[in-house]
C-alpha cells in the first residue's frame, strides 16, 4: 500500500452500501483508503484525497445534508469520483448534488442482488482510475 495515495468512501451506512464500499476499499490496493459515513464526514477528509467515492441506497438521505450543501461551494475539478448505489433514483441524486464540484465524475456503479460484486468493482475502478 503506498501511502502518499489516498481515498475517501463517503456512505450513508446502509448495510449493502458499507459492504460495497469495503468492497471497494479492498480493491483500491494502492491508496490508503478511509471510509466514513456522511454523517461522521469532515471536509477535511477530502482535500488530501486523489480520488473519492460516494454512495447511498436512498437519495436525499438527512445525512447526506451538510455534504450537499458543501458540494455547492468547493472546486474539485482535479479529483476523480466514484458514485454506487443499489438505486438508479440514488445514482442521479448524486451525480446532482456533484454537478456544482466540477469533480471529474466516472461511470456510475449501480449494483444488483444477483451481481458478483468483486469482479464487477475492479472492472469499474479499471475504468475510474484511467
Amino acid at each position: 500500500m503506498s501511502v502518499g495515495k489516498k481515498a475517501l468512501i463517503i456512505t450513508d451506512a446502509a448495510e449493502q452500501i458499507q459492504s460495497s464500499a469495503k468492497i471497494i476499499s479492498d480493491a483500491l490496493t494502492e491508496f490508503n483508503v478511509k471510509i466514513c459515513t456522511a454523517e461522521n464526514f469532515a471536509g477535511t477528509d477530502l482535500l488530501p484525497s486523489e480520488i473519492f467515492f460516494l454512495g447511498c441506497e436512498n437519495p436525499k438521505h438527512e445525512s447526506f445534508a451538510c455534504l450537499e450543501d458543501m458540494l455547492l461551494h468547493i472546486n474539485l475539478a482535479s479529483r476523480k469520483c466514484g458514485i454506487f448505489s443499489t438505486n438508479e433514483n440514488a445514482l442521479q441524486y448524486l451525480r446532482g448534488i456533484l454537478r456544482d464540484s466540477e469533480a471529474d465524475l466516472g461511470e456510475p456503479m449501480l449494483f444488483t442482488e444477483n451481481e458478483e460484486r468483486k469482479p464487477a468493482v475492479e472492472k469499474w475502478l479499471n475504468k475510474l482510475l484511467k
